[in-house]
């Protein structure tokens, strides 16, 4: 049955099936069902197809404006209306099925036993919408500044909070204009929603994360109670008499001292509930799945090493280090006690734009302005850094290339010219020195020995290298898309002075504005000076780990010679 519908917002189509409308227009809507957060319709100008249901408010007789009058408007965990663009809508992607779902985020019933998941042998992530940053992106590809991932689609949504109603405030006159594109980061994030107000204040916070003045600035308050946490013993176990194998790690933190053990896909629900909550913070990216070869002793090690920078990264942060959900991964042992910290975790009110409301901000004044210029500088800085990263990894893997492949091929062929040359002197035993016959020998086989050497060292030095590289890519991959939710803070702000100063908006609300957007800022900036910090550090330790490696490899490679050397100091 057809509907009346109203156009709320302008939406130009983009591509085929989609249809264009304008802010106030009639519309008919084909049906109440959304398809993966879009309606069909029909514009006033008899076009017909999609449009985003989010943009549309039904018209029915004799019933008010509220969020129930938009049945394809899915509501998020905030309450907020959260748009169901991304890649696997309809018109963006035909081959698309719905929303978006993070692998480990347990959509599954309460009688699904926590060790029972899959180990996540599947290399290519869920599908992404173009140009996907924040949390998301592609590991190599981290120029572009993308779009917000749409965590808040991987999740169960939970009923709207007492809140003014945010698209009737939207037609009010004085209030801010919402961002055109509604699919952008800052919108999905709600760190719009946040903004200008639309996200409620909870009658009771129970976490809190302080942000204080230090010398370099804004800078996250330190844990009280900093610790470490290795990982260690990966061991390949069964179950099902054998039919499923998986790999364990066995976690100590150095605050209980008592081991647990997860699987991979116990990181990979934890690294999503990090995505789902922490907005303003860069989580490092956990490491690559892989298709084949996952019981393989290279990959296994290899994903141990990641997962112990990956682990340290964590601890070290002031606030991941200290929420909820990882310290229950990190110290729960009972089955039934997991299952309830981790649904505990996925019912998390204090997620998103909620989470700014658990920020503790300074009281010291900073010129807006100036936080804008830093953080200008800060972009500059890590699109350079990014870049960097991008060409060391890529020189670093080809040398691994070549240790494994060119030089060790060259010093073996130079080791057997030798080895022929003293095979040579041998055939007229009258003038032949079996001294030096047996030194030129001994060179030759010397040489083998150096290029088996020069295979076997980037275990030492290059992989170290290559693993902090990654890391540090996947750090660099969030920082884009959390500028721009500065960016869209600083244009609310200055949207909302410009209306204040035309008598269009009371100056207290546009002072409510600045107000947040401080706490938006403060929080970016903490989050710069960790990064800051961490990178020194990190750099630092890859630096004097790789150059004491390569000084032992060269000395070993030089005793080497000298014992050929002086095989011919008597002959």
């Amino acid at each position: 049955m057809a509907l009346k519908g109203r156009a709320l917002y302008d939406f130009h189509s983009e591509t085929e099936g989609e249809i264009s409308i304008q802010q106030d227009e009639d519309l008919v809507v084909f049906s109440e069902t959304s398809l993966d957060g879009w309606l069909q319709g029909q514009n006033s100008r008899g076009e017909m197809g999609l449009f985003p249901a989010s943009y549309v408010e039904i018209i029915r007789p004799g019933v008010g404006t509220n969020h129930a009058d938009y049945p394809g408007c899915p509501v998020g965990p905030l309450g907020t209306q959260v748009s169901a663009y991304n890649s696997s809508s309809p018109a963006r992607n035909s081959g698309g099925s719905g929303f978006l779902s993070n692998p480990g985020s347990f959509e599954d019933d309460d009688e699904d036993d926590w060790d029972d998941w899959d180990d996540g042998c599947t290399v290519v992530e869920e599908p992404r919408a173009a140009g996907l940053g924040a949390n998301g992106h592609p590991p190599l590809n981290l120029s572009y500044p993308g779009a917000y991932p749409s965590q808040h689609m991987a999740f169960r949504p939970k009923p709207p909070l007492e809140r003014q109603d945010s698209l009737a405030s939207a037609k009010r006159g004085s209030m801010v204009g919402r961002n055109l594109n509604r699919f952008s980061c800052f919108v999905r994030s709600g760190v719009e929603a946040f903004i200008l107000g639309d996200v409620p204040m909870m009658a009771k916070i129970a976490e809190t994360y302080s942000i204080e003045m230090g010398p370099r600035g804004p800078q996250w308050k330190a844990d009280p109670h900093p610790f470490a946490c290795s990982v260690e013993d990966p061991t390949k176990q069964t179950k099902f008499k054998g039919i499923k194998s998986y790999i364990s790690y066995k976690l100590t933190p150095t605050h209980s001292g008592s081991p647990v053990y997860r699987r991979y896909k116990h990181f990979d629900w934890l690294y999503n509930r990090l995505l789902h909550k922490f907005t303003v913070i860069s989580v490092p990216h956990l490491p690559e799945k892989q298709a084949t070869g996952r019981f393989e002793e290279d990959f296994i090690e290899k994903r141990k090493r990641r997962l112990i920078l990956w682990m340290d990264h964590m601890t070290s942060h002031p606030v991941l280090s200290q929420y909820e959900g990882f310290q229950h991964f990190l110290s729960c042992l009972d089955d039934k006690q997991w299952k309830m910290g981790k649904r505990r975790a996925e019912k998390d009110e204090m997620v998103g734009a909620s989470f700014l409301l658990t920020l503790q901000i300074p009281t010291e004044h900073q010129d807006l302005q100036d936080v804008e210029d830093r953080v200008d500088t800060f972009k500059a800085f890590s699109k350079k850094m990014d870049d960097s990263v991008l060409q060391l990894s890529t020189v670093a893997s080809e040398l691994v290339r070549k240790h494994a492949g060119g030089f060790r091929k060259d010093f073996q062929k130079l080791g057997s010219a030798f080895q022929a040359i003293s095979q040579a002197f041998q055939m007229d035993p009258p003038f032949s020195s079996e001294a030096l016959n047996s030194a030129i020998s001994h060179t030759g086989r010397t040489y083998e020995a150096v290029g088996e050497m020069f295979a076997e060292q980037p275990k030492n030095d290059l992989f170290h290298m290559l693993d902090m590289l990654s890391l540090y890519q996947g750090l660099l991959s969030n920082f884009p898309d959390i500028i721009h939710l500065q960016k869209g803070a600083f244009a609310k702000v200055k949207e909302s002075q410009r209306m204040s100063d035309e008598g269009r908006m009371v100056q207290d609300e546009a002072d409510g504005i600045r107000r947040r957007c401080r706490v938006v800022g403060f929080a970016l900036q903490a989050e710069m000076n960790h990064f800051h910090q961490r990178r020194e550090l990190d750099f630092q330790h890859m630096m004097q780990s790789y150059l004491r490696q390569q000084i032992l490899f060269y000395q070993r490679v030089a005793q080497q010679l000298e014992k050929a050397l002086r095989m011919y100091d008597h002959l």
